[in-house]
């Protein structure tokens, strides 16, 4: 198995074990995210979880979150 390419996002970590993260980042952003307007960066978030979750059923590869206590 690949080592996984990891993206934080907010407080979390998204992280895609196939394929180069850049391309899954464009992928992304022109399938999922295009055309679509957030009003804040949770919506931004939330959206770009929706989107790595529904393009990893397409490709059939599993994705999960891993989050990190921040000290404040």
């Amino acid at each position: 198995m690949k080592k996984p390419n990891c993206v934080k996002i907010s407080k979390y970590v998204q992280c895609v074990y196939q394929g180069n993260i850049e391309l899954e980042w464009q992928h992304l952003k022109k399938d999922e995210l295009a055309s679509k307007s957030f009003d804040d960066e949770l919506d931004l978030a939330y959206a770009v979880i929706d989107g790595v979750q529904t393009r990893g059923e397409k490709g059939n590869y599993s994705t999960h979150r891993v989050g990190f206590l921040t000290l404040d």
